[in-house]
């Protein structure tokens, strides 16, 4: 089973993701911003990350930038879900390394295919 890790400071966004890629069949780690995200990403196996991008702490491109710094996650595929549509975040996103971008609110089958396109099987 392919464990995703849902990094959002809001807990009722964490709670959506999570019971809808546990519907999907995927194992999920929860946290609450960029810090505790690496903080857990070292304990186990992550497959994917889903992230926000405004976030206290540590934000989600940041974030992203220090999980592709890591030689072990440089390949890691990283979903931003956030509120931020404009371009300028698009591509500071790519820039970092981000291979997805999704605009809240969404569709849980959506975040599911799009999940499904970016884990190696």
């Amino acid at each position: 089973m392919k464990t995703v890790m849902v990094v959002d400071d809001s807990a009722s966004m964490r709670q959506v993701c999570s019971s809808a890629l546990a519907r999907g069949g995927y194992n999920v780690v929860e946290a609450s911003d960029g810090r505790d995200g690496l903080s857990k990403l070292g304990a186990q196996k992550v497959h994917l990350i889903i992230s926000d991008v405004n976030m206290p702490g540590m934000d989600g491109l940041t974030f992203a930038r220090e999980v592709k710094a890591q030689p072990a996650h440089k390949f890691m595929p990283i979903i931003m879900l956030t509120t931020e549509a404009g371009e300028d975040k698009k591509s500071q996103g790519r820039a970092a390394g981000v291979k997805a971008w999704m605009v809240k609110p969404f569709q849980p089958q959506v975040l599911l295919d799009a999940v499904a396109k970016l884990i190696l099987p």
